[in-house]
């Protein structure tokens, strides 16, 4: 909506003469203007304090040169710009519209050929713009306008510039809207955001203007940033093939998810072929068109390069899920790009149907076990300044100087959480750290010190002391139970059963991330002589407000390989004989009648009921120890004669070495344990 000029507004800019203003947003304001008698164009000026930054100037540049390559199928064409003006402006293409957002705010969720083309229209839009070797990174209902019922997206081709832009990465501000974030935006590994990501968008947006709500909705950003993280979609509303597409792009690993143009593809086939009985009603032909150019486009089809030769493997394992609905199958079989595969034995449970149907008893979140005595989701390792992690009673760190981490399980953690364990630390000059919701470049920090507990956030630019207290000793050798509670916005610290300090998160932006242990001396400034010592033994990562699996109610619970004499069926992680170790999580593992017997699914085409073999991941990792020579069996050399039919646990005796090559790091296995120690392992074999 436009609004007049403000006090301050300059009157033109770039010879574009400014009428009035659109909007602001966190990179500037957006200006209504025109050039003489030419169109109306929409012009946003960058503001001055990034103006400064060189760096951030290069990356604009770049930016918008790419911006204009992409071709003008649904999205607002880029029509001029100066990244060298005093303040950065760049001018796009008028969209005399209203956003997604006011049209479902103003009239409710679209359904039929409304929805339909919403849906073809940002995957088009999508298409040209990955094709052009762009990627969006905000895609949003605000951002899809409506010009003569067309959509159009707009504001793409220069979030990046400011995302990587590391003197502007500030704690306020985050580069897209937290309910349309792919999983991998919060992770803590810092990996490059990819096309797939606009694709976890798409999936969002569709979802978003089919129901009214978002699919991960909550109370907060860091509740929602947890849902996506850990919890399937809610699809409520959504129905045939397009539910199934919108469930496929919200898949949390990106590799799962179809590629832009792959589903532009799929949403056109919906208007053509057998199924036209119960296809939506035909495009506008203008819209069709868009669509159909748009494929032809793309020179990077993945938006990041040439596409493989190859389609990775869980690529094809979520093509096969997607075959799962008959309406589905049609709309493949017609078009020859998805493939019907043997079902796999650790294969997730079909996406389109974890939208509707309960998971039955897993941890909400991820759930991490490690006692810390051997190698398992942490390492023996050494860095570059003399420290060094071992395992010596314990996970022992020292360090020469610096402060230094441990890197260990690579899970994200968002939402509310419970990190739990024993420390003691060397000397009078040490601190035991707890690194938490470490993201980037950005973390929070709890500091267990012999005269002072400490928890801090340090960020790009500077480390803040968030609260401190000297009410809890950490006396050198004496071993203490810590427990580090994050709820909403407040993190807590206990030890030995007493609380000692609270004290409120500052960062909104840390919504989510990565936990490590760590030693460093009390002040680096003052202690580079001393040589830091810490250790760290029983380790639990775990989310906080979900009861663990219980035998209690229908939902039957996963196995608890930690306790008494168990046998179940786990998936592994990882091996690791020489220091008589393995990774494991329970999983259930049934047909798929079996699994909706159990859990009171009816059979329908939208259903995993006809599914040869299912498995419920518990998303509760444990590290545990094996005896000194377990029984260990497989199938691999020989199924014929060491597996019967059509399933079946491995018979035939084989080396711990090459068992654990084998597995790799996804092999199920029936696990025997007694009393948390593992006495046999056998692979299971699904033909």
């Amino acid at each position: 909506m436009k609004s007049p000029l403000r006090p301050g507004d300059p009157p033109s800019l770039g010879g574009y003469r400014l009428l009035g203003r659109l909007g602001e947003g966190g990179m500037g304001s957006v200006f209504l203007g025109r050039r003489d008698d030419g169109p109306l164009v929409a012009i946003k000026m960058i503001k001055p304090e990034y103006a400064q930054e060189e760096e951030f100037r290069g990356r604009f540049r770049s930016e918008v040169r790419r911006a204009w390559q992409v071709p003008p199928f649904c999205t607002a064409a880029v029509l001029d710009a100066d990244p060298e003006h005093p303040t950065p402006y760049l001018v796009v293409e008028y969209v005399d519209g209203p956003s997604l957002e006011e049209v479902v705010s103003r009239e409710g969720p679209l359904t039929g050929s409304r929805l339909h083309s919403v849906a073809v229209g940002v995957a088009t839009a999508l298409t040209a713009i990955h094709g052009a070797g762009v990627i969006h990174r905000d895609l949003k209902p605000q951002n899809v306008l409506f010009a003569l019922g067309t959509p159009k997206v707009i504001d793409f081709g220069i979030a990046r510039a400011l995302d990587v832009t590391s003197q502007h990465t500030r704690p306020d501000q985050m580069v897209g809207t937290v309910a349309y974030m792919a999983p991998e935006r919060f992770d803590g590994a810092h990996r490059e955001i990819t096309p797939a990501a606009d694709v976890f968008a798409w999936g969002a947006v569709i979802a978003y203007a089919g129901t009214g709500r978002t699919p991960f909705r909550a109370d907060s950003p860091v509740a929602t940033a947890a849902r996506i993280l850990t919890q399937p979609p809610d699809l409520t509303g959504l129905t045939g093939p397009l539910a199934d597409l919108v469930a496929l792009t919200l898949s949390k690993d990106p590799e799962d998810r179809p590629a832009a143009h792959e589903l532009l593809t799929l949403l056109l086939a919906q208007n053509t072929g057998p199924q036209a009985i119960s296809r939506p009603p035909s495009l506008d032909p203008r819209l069709r068109k868009a669509a159909e150019a748009a494929q032809l486009s793309g020179r990077h089809l993945s938006g990041a390069g040439a596409v493989p030769a190859v389609v990775p493997a869980r690529r094809r394992r979520a093509r096969t899920i997607i075959a799962a609905t008959a309406a589905a199958t049609l709309l493949m079989a017609g078009i020859g790009l998805y493939s019907r595969g043997r079902p796999e034995a650790s294969a997730q449970t079909p996406a389109a149907a974890q939208a509707t149907m309960p998971v039955p008893g897993a941890v909400r979140g991820a759930w991490v076990v490690d006692a810390l005595d051997r190698r398992g989701q942490w390492n023996a390792s050494t860095d570059d300044y003399g420290g060094r992690c071992s395992f010596k009673n314990g996970l022992a760190m020292t360090t020469p100087s610096f402060a230094m981490v441990c890197p260990g399980t690579a899970q994200t953690f968002a939402g509310d959480q419970a990190i739990s364990a024993v420390v003691a630390v060397d000397n009078a000059r040490s601190c035991a750290e707890i690194q938490f919701r470490a993201a980037g470049e950005s973390s929070y920090w709890l500091d267990l010190c012999p005269r002072i507990i400490r928890l801090r956030h340090a960020g790009t630019l500077r480390t803040t002391t968030l609260g401190s207290t000297q009410n809890a000793s950490f006396a050198p050798g004496k071993r203490r139970a810590v427990v580090l509670s994050v709820r909403g916005e407040t993190a807590s610290v206990a030890v030995d059963g007493a609380g000692v300090l609270t004290t409120k998160l500052t960062d909104p932006s840390l919504l989510a991330g990565r936990v490590a242990f760590g030693v460093g001396p009390v002040d680096e400034a003052r202690d580079q002589d001393v040589r830091a010592g810490a250790v760290v033994t029983r380790a639990e990562l775990r989310p906080l407000g979900d009861a663990p699996p219980s035998s209690a109610g229908p939902v039957p619970p996963f196995t608890d390989v930690r306790r008494g004499t168990t046998k179940s069926i786990v998936k592994v992680h990882g091996y690791y004989p020489k220091t008589r170790s393995v990774v494991v999580e329970p999983v259930l593992f049934m047909t798929g009648d079996e699994y909706c017997a159990r859990f009171q699914v009816k059979s329908t085409a939208d259903t995993p009921c006809e599914q040869a073999w299912l498995t419920e991941d518990s998303r509760m990792v444990v590290t545990l120890p094996t005896s000194a020579k377990p029984k260990l069996a497989s199938t691999f050399d020989d199924p014929g004669r060491c597996a019967g039919d059509p399933v079946t646990v491995g018979t035939c005796p084989i080396t711990a070495d090459r068992l654990a090559e084998r597995l790799g790091t996804n092999g199920l296995v029936e696990l025997t344990t007694t009393n948390g120690t593992v006495t046999a392992m056998s692979d299971v074999y699904v033909p």
